[in-house]
Order: structure tokens, then sequence, then C-alpha cells
């Protein structure tokens, strides 16, 4: 991985662009980009001067494959950026939970969704102001270990720098330090989500940063601590449609935060979901999709943009830029839509209060976090072999028979049932992939996120 040690350049301030009062029912053959002159988004007030601090950007789910790409093929590699890139640009450092293998070749998993995106993608996520992906999830090896290399090797060559996956442990691990404005910011990528113990990295295998034992994120976060000013850990995790974090969550949250985590960011439910403030330090618990194929279910439709003020002291001011995204164009909500949502999401925190502006304070504790589910079963993973912390003996993890590989990029097999996200992946594959649902036939305006849609997508 890069570990640049210079500061980086500042980043180009694109126009600002409009809000989602005129966002169209379907899919355009191409949308113009407005004029200079729209609508702003606003920005976190820093408690000190905006020299001694980093603005950090953060976006939910983004992918390529499936009806994005189709959409992409059509409009233009730039199409989901025209009405956000302004927000995205400004920002000293932007992340995004890249979920899909960037590659042409592999071998598509036994798994209940598999995607697959073109090279030809990244070169506008780069121009549209994206500095960091993190690949901890639960689709960066939808095409295998082939899959996953291509990945690694495309970013590198955008010069996009990337967490939670790598050639080996000690890569997919690694931490990712970017000076800015003298502030060493280090990133940390870890997924609870895998569908099978071989996505996990080992010291002689490709894979990615798993969470379920906690000991090899919190060690990584630990050195993390050590070598950088700030700590930054994007988590993947969750349970799909649930707008609340679950007992899980809020546990590794609080975990990471114990070891030297400054603000976690993270996704999977593809749903928002609230924040807390523990011991001084914000969660965020899911931003939902930002780029993904499109529903029936409207709470899909509800993104943000995460603003992140942090200074060298580690602490961070937050701020939301409210986003409606369809048809893989997220674009900012209008100003009734986007205090509905504020609401909801303060519902849906643990103890913060979102304001009619976007900006996240400390508020009342909301006790939903109670369910407490099984004790996931530890597994560290050793060269290849899997060993149960109870001291059985270790066994040889064997991936899952292949789906028939597509030609098509994005395509996926056929759906299976699958466990939840909470246990630990298994072997097999049983272990569900949390993804939009299937769509129903019913579209209005977008802009009117309390009604059921008219047309949607087939979701893959």
């Amino acid at each position: 991985m890069q570990t640049p040690t210079a500061e980086t350049s500042p980043k180009t301030e694109a126009a600002p662009l409009p809000t989602a009062v005129n966002r169209i029912e379907e899919p355009p053959a191409a949308a113009p980009v407005a004029a200079p002159g729209g609508e702003q988004g606003s920005t976190a007030q820093p408690a000190s001067e905006d020299k001694a601090r980093v603005k950090l950007a953060f976006v939910g789910d983004v992918m390529f494959a499936s009806k994005v790409e189709d959409l992409l093929v059509k409009n233009g590699y730039d199409y989901p950026y025209k009405y956000v890139k302004s927000y995205l640009d400004k920002a000293d450092l932007t992340i995004v939970n890249l979920e899909t293998p960037i590659t042409t070749r592999g071998t598509a998993q036994t798994k209940e969704y598999v995607y697959r995106s073109s090279p030809l993608a990244l070169p506008e996520l780069k121009r549209a102001g994206v500095d960091l992906v993190n690949l901890a999830n639960n689709h960066s090896m939808d095409y295998g270990q082939d899959g996953l290399l291509d990945t690694l090797g495309h970013l590198d060559d955008q010069q996009l720098r990337r967490v939670g996956a790598g050639r080996n442990a000690q890569e997919a691990y690694k931490h990712e330090i970017i000076e800015h404005k003298g502030i060493k910011v280090a990133f940390l990528g870890f997924s609870r989500v895998l569908p099978d113990t071989s996505w996990m990295a080992t010291a002689q295998k490709p894979g990615l940063a798993a969470t379920y034992s906690s000991k090899l994120a919190l060690d990584a976060i630990t050195k993390a601590r050590s070598e950088a000013d700030l700590v930054v850990v994007i988590a993947h995790w969750g349970e799909e449609r649930n707008p609340r974090p679950v007992k899980v969550q809020t546990d590794l949250a609080h975990e990471y935060i114990d070891h030297g985590a400054d603000l976690i960011v993270a996704s999977h439910p593809h749903v928002l979901q609230g924040f807390e403030q523990y011991k001084g330090k914000w969660i965020a618990y899911s931003l939902g999709n930002f780029i993904f194929t499109t529903n029936e279910n409207p709470d899909t439709w509800e993104s943000l943009i995460l603003e992140a003020s942090c200074a060298k002291d580690r602490s961070c001011d937050l701020n939301l830029v409210p986003i409606l995204t369809k048809w893989a164009q997220p674009i900012r909500m209008i100003d009734d839509q986007a205090q509905k949502l504020f609401e909801k999401l303060t519902k849906n925190s643990v103890n913060a209060r979102i304001d009619t502006k976007g900006v996240i304070t400390v508020g009342p504790v909301n006790k939903f976090v109670t369910e407490t589910p099984k004790p996931p079963i530890n597994k560290s993973v050793t060269n290849g072999l899997t060993k149960s912390n109870d001291g059985s003996k270790p066994a040889a993890t064997s991936p899952k028979p292949p789906a028939k590989d597509s030609s098509k990029t994005g395509e996926s097999p056929k759906q299976v049932d699958t466990a939840k996200p909470e246990k630990p992946p298994k072997s097999a594959d049983t272990s569900k992939t949390e993804e939009p649902a299937k769509p129903s036939s019913s579209t209005t305006n977008p802009a009117n996120t309390a009604k059921q849609p008219s047309k949607t997508e087939k979701t893959e």
C-alpha cells in the first residue's frame, strides 16, 4: 500500500449544484449540470480556526455493477457525481465504501448477490474527489482472489488509496496514513460481514480484514494510534434494513474507541442508522447506499454525506448533507425532506441530536440497543487454517464451489437463503449478505420519499 509522506495538495472546489426539488422520476438520457448559484452544502463549524483542522467527507456504499453499469454506459461514467461533486471535491479527504471488485475476470462466488465493476468507472470516481476507499466488505471478493488482486492493482493505478484488503493479512490490516495541514490521519477498514472464512486474509493468502475476533483489528488500531494524530475506522457491520444499531455494533465500536480510534464511520445495512458519542468520540453506524441499485424501499433512497472537521487534539465536529439517491445519481434533498430525515436520525441515534442545519451534537439517550445476539465463534486464522478459541484441532478453510461465471460485468448468480450476519462466516456459504430487496412495480417523484416508486430496477 502507498504510504505518502508529503502533505496532500488541496482539491479544486467545484461549482455548487441543485437539490432534489426537480428530481426526475426515472433515469435520464443525460442530466445537465446546473450553473453556479445552486444551494451550497453546509459544512461543520469548527471550534478553532480552519487552518488547524482537516475536513473529511464520507459516503456509504458505492458500486458500478448491475443496473448501475447500464446507466453509466448510457449516460457516462461521470453520471453519478453531477449533483454531488461539489460536496465531495471540497473536502480535504473524501472516503467511500467500495462495495464491488474492479475486474473483468475471476470466478463468480456462490452467494446471494455477486457484483463486478469495470475499471472504466475508476477515473471518474477519482475526478469526483474521492481519495480513499474501504474494501473490507462482503462484495470485494465476489469474483475470488483474482478479482480482489485486480481491484488492488486498478486502485493503485488510479492513485486511489485503500484499506481493508490486501495480498496478505499484514497489508489488509495495515493503516493508511495521509497527512494534511500538519495532521496525520490514519485510516483502517474492518468487516464483520463476510460470506466465507476463505475471504479472510492470512499470512500467505490475499483477503480482507475481518473483525469477528476483535484482536487483529484492535492490534491494528493500537499500532495506528502510535503513528498518527487521528485514527479513523471504517467498519462494515449490522443488520439489513435495520435503522438502528444492534449490540454487536455498539460493542465493537466501543472497543475500537477504547483502543485508540477517534472516529468510526460504517456501512452495510443499506439504510441510514443513527449516531453515538462515546468517550467524546463519534460513531456513525451506517451511511446507507450512495451509488447503488434502486429498489422499492424508500428507506434505501435516503443517504447522506458525512462531513467531519477534525483537529490534531483528536476532536471532530460532524455535519450532515442530506442526500436522496435513486437510479445511481445522488442529489441533495429539498428542505422539507431534509428536516424529516434529521428528525428520523435523531430518533434512531443512541445519544445524538441533528439540528435543522444538519449539525450533530450530543442529545438524549435512546435506550433501544437491547438485542443480545449469540456470542460469535471466535476463530483465529493462521496460514490458511482456522483454529477455534477452545483449542480444538484446526481445520483447513475451503472455499465454496463457485457459481458459473458470467461474461457480463456485474451479473449475479441465483440467490440462496443464508444466515444472519451476526454470526461469523462459515466455510460453506450460509451467511446472509444484506442487500436491497427485489423490486416491485410502483415510481413517483423520488423527492417524495414517503411514497413507493412505480418503477424500480431489478436488484441483483
